[in-house]
């Protein structure tokens, strides 16, 4: 059966490899995995047969859903300790897709200027060699 269900997210991954990064092809490979899970017979494959995962200790899950929005996504990463030392942005997209979340580097900009704004982080310019980027930290 474990083989079936790998078979099953194979084909789900292969529908929607031509899309673009982010929530629009997570949602897309959601839908075809659960309609795929839906097309096999009752007996072989069943949506309500798959384990359920164990609850985490992450502030999402214990709130009872996901984190939906970059914003959410990022203080998910805070909650974890990712921001205990100073991140570049780039370092936040890496951590972000390790998670299975996939932003552009533009996308996540702005996301991180209104939690400094929010003061749900800090940022700090920092010189790399001759040029400046900015780290974020926890506040």
């Amino acid at each position: 059966m474990t083989d079936r269900i790998v078979e099953l997210r194979k084909r789900a991954e292969m529908s929607v490899r031509d899309m673009p990064e982010g929530d629009l092809k997570l949602k897309a490979f959601e839908v075809a995995f659960s309609h795929l899970l839906r097309s096999e017979a009752p007996d072989a494959v069943s949506p309500q047969r798959v384990e359920p995962q164990k609850p985490s200790a992450r502030r999402h899950e214990t709130q009872g859903s996901p984190p939906s929005s970059v914003a959410e996504r990022i203080l998910t990463l805070r909650g974890e300790g990712f921001f205990a030392d100073q991140k570049t942005i780039k370092q936040t997209r890496d951590e972000l897709r390790a998670h299975g979340w996939h932003y552009p580097l533009t996308s996540l900009s702005g996301r991180l200027q209104s939690l400094v704004q929010r003061r749900a982080l800090r940022r700090e310019q920092i010189k790399d060699g001759s040029k400046s980027v900015w780290k974020y930290s926890n506040p």
